[in-house]
């Protein structure tokens, strides 16, 4: 469950990181699949770090709670817009 909060927040990340800056949009579908990529990958490695036990568990717990929800969201939203910044700065320079 905590993989498709960070996948679903990536893309939509993706998506508010192209819109914000015309510099950075690709377009809604390369925007929202890198956002995809960016946030499961942002959303694993907040887990690897210990994000899900921030809600004050000590790892004993792995629940969905809302500091889970939270951590995963917010990952999953900077990993989307991240990864979309490295996709257009990468194009960028291939373009030159």
């Amino acid at each position: 469950m905590e993989l498709i909060i960070a996948l679903i927040s990536g893309a939509l990340g993706g998506n508010a990181a192209g819109a914000a800056s015309k510099g950075l949009d690709q377009g809604t579908l390369i925007n929202s699949i890198a956002g995809l990529v960016g946030g499961g990958l942002g959303g694993t490695l907040l887990s690897m770090l210990g994000a899900p036990d921030a809600a004050g568990q000590a790892g004993a717990v792995g629940g969905l709670d809302i500091g889970t929800i939270i951590g995963q969201v917010a990952g999953g939203g900077v990993g989307g817009g991240v990864l979309l910044a490295v996709i257009s700065a990468v194009k960028g320079m291939i373009a030159k």
